[in-house]
């Protein structure tokens, strides 16, 4: 044996008997081995995108950002505005891009710069960049406000104790023609891949799919329509160039080959994250938008169908090509009931299929459960939304509702009001506790607590915990306590003359912990290889 063996062996013995001892005397009896169990701490840094909310000159939109208390230290949370750009990628903000190939000479160039300079001193993180509904302090809403013909797509991040929960809620009022009512969305994080069924190419709808990028670097994104036929053979929604820290608008219709009443839509970026949430503007039925639905799984539930609902029309897609079957359940106060004439729906694997489920509530809210007729573990994977209707003849509006994720441990709806909100609870499985808390309002009040039990396999519906003393917007934090899971939504309404217009939120978990694994001593590191 040499002496470099032995000198390696004499370095191992005493770091293991130093580490030995370290295991021993760790601070608080805390264990440091590689048995040390994984936890949970909060994030310190989320993201979300704020769509452009619209095109009418006589609506308003209003801004709400919240952060639940909980974390410590210091934070801050701010948005800032996208730029516009049209789907080849250029400014929409400078013309055509087109030119006649005259005057450009020095001035113009000159011009050209200047723009460019004052361009880069407005960017986020210059000293010129004016952050919009900075947030401060955890615990109590920021709001804003901003004529709609005017407002910007937005994005921004959170740091910090103000990290964990940020939410941002997006309400315009719409008094009047095409989309008339009212149009609510959660601004929401950027990702890699969409779905939205529920969406359409129909004559009597707009809607345009609104991709936000929030990095400093190009996003290439994919677009594909699928209906009751299957997949739309479009070029026209490939390779569509989202520039760093902008926003381009795409109608559906000019993605199809012909129109369709009910169309699922898939966004995929090749390169890049984008923030994408499909805006619906109908000329009799009002709007709304339509947020991106859970990831595909055998089950869906969609929660918080009010209890006045005309009509309900829900849509559902099976990726890949394997069909579908399922079993359609109403889960009300008391329990589920099967929908007449739809206890089960079939579904081809690619398309879309689409029914109207006629007095579905017969005047009890609830949850839409869908579960496969079959072996969960061998079923296709689904999608589903629905688009519900409220009111009657020239006074009807619509919100659209997507399958959500189950509320792990804690959820937010910003933007209450004292009249208005609504909180729809489904426990799919076991019986549940949560716990509801109303902040303090925007302009004063104090924040409240209560614990609410959902029984299983049952919705219940409920107004929020009101603030005491309070004035301006509040907001409505969910935290699962106990029990099964939980699937949760936040009605807003605001009737205008006989209008009842509505928008609903769907309240999948914050994410506001990850998973920090356990963590202990390798010394292999340090032993001689073969």
């Amino acid at each position: 044996m040499n002496r470099t063996t032995m000198t390696l062996i004499g370095a191992v013995t005493a770091l293991a008997a130093v580490t030995g001892v370290a295991a021993v005397a760790a601070p608080d009896g805390e264990e440091t081995g590689a048995s040390a169990a994984a936890g949970r701490k909060p994030v310190e840094r989320s993201t979300l995108v704020c769509p452009q909310p619209g095109y009418s000159d006589v609506a308003q939109t209003e801004y709400t950002a919240f952060a639940p208390k909980g974390s410590d230290g210091q934070g801050g949370a701010e948005l800032f505005q996208a730029g516009k750009a049209d789907t080849d990628g250029t400014d929409d903000d400078k013309g055509d891009g087109k030119g006649d190939g005259k005057g450009k000479g020095k001035n113009d160039k000159d011009k050209k710069d200047g723009k460019d300079e004052k361009k880069r001193d407005e960017e986020p993180g210059s000293a010129a960049a004016k952050p919009f509904l900075p947030l401060d302090a955890p615990g109590k809403p920021a709001t804003a406000r901003k004529d709609t013909a005017s407002a910007p797509a937005l994005f921004g991040s959170a740091d910090g104790r103000l990290a964990p929960g940020w939410t941002v809620q997006q309400t315009t009022q719409v008094p009047v023609g095409a989309g008339r009512g009212l149009q609510g969305t959660a601004c929401a994080p950027p990702d890699t891949d969409f779905w939205f069924p529920g969406a359409s190419t129909d004559k009597a709808r707009q809607d345009y799919v609104h991709l936000t990028n929030p990095d400093s670097t190009s996003a290439v994104v994919d677009l594909d329509l699928y209906s009751k036929k299957g997949k739309e053979n479009s070029e026209a929604g490939e390779g569509i160039t989202i520039p760093p820290r902008s926003t381009v608008p795409v109608l559906l219709s000019t993605l199809a080959n012909e129109p369709a009443v009910n169309v699922t839509l898939h966004v995929v970026a090749r390169s890049g994250r984008v923030g994408a949430q499909v805006q619906a503007v109908d000329k009799k039925l009002g709007g709304d938008w339509i947020s991106g639905v859970a990831d595909p799984g055998p089950s869906v539930v969609i929660p918080g169908i009010p209890s006045d609902a005309t009509a309900v029309r829900l849509a559902v897609f099976a990726p890949g090509e394997n069909d579908a079957d399922l079993d359609v359940r109403l889960a009300g106060s008391s329990g589920q009931i099967a929908p007449a004439g739809y206890e089960t729906l079939h579904v081809r694997g690619g398309t879309t299929k689409a029914v109207d489920l006629r007095d579905l509530t017969k005047g009890e809210p609830g949850s839409l459960v869908l579960s496969p007729t079959e072996d969960a573990s061998s079923a296709t994977p689904v999608i589903a939304a629905v688009r519900v209707t409220r009111g009657k003849g020239s006074n009807q509006e619509t919100a659209f509702i997507p399958g959500t994720a189950p509320l792990v441990n804690r959820a937010t709806a910003a933007d209450n009001r004292e009249k208005g909100s609504s909180l729809s609870l489904t426990a799919t499985g076991k019986s549940a506790t949560v716990r509801v808390t109303s902040s303090a309002g925007s302009e004063g009040g104090d924040s409240v607590s209560k614990t609410y039990k959902i029984k299983s396999r049952t919705t219940r519906s409920l107004v929020p915990p009101r603030p005491e003393g309070v004035k301006g917007s509040y907001s409505v934090t969910v935290e699962r306590l106990s029990g099964g899971q939980v699937h949760a939504a936040r009605m807003l309404e605001r009737k205008s003359k006989k209008l009842p217009a509505f928008t609903v939120q769907v309240l999948p978990d914050d994410r506001g912990t990850v998973s920090v694994p356990g963590s202990g001593q390798d010394l292999s590191v340090l032993t001689e290889g073969d």
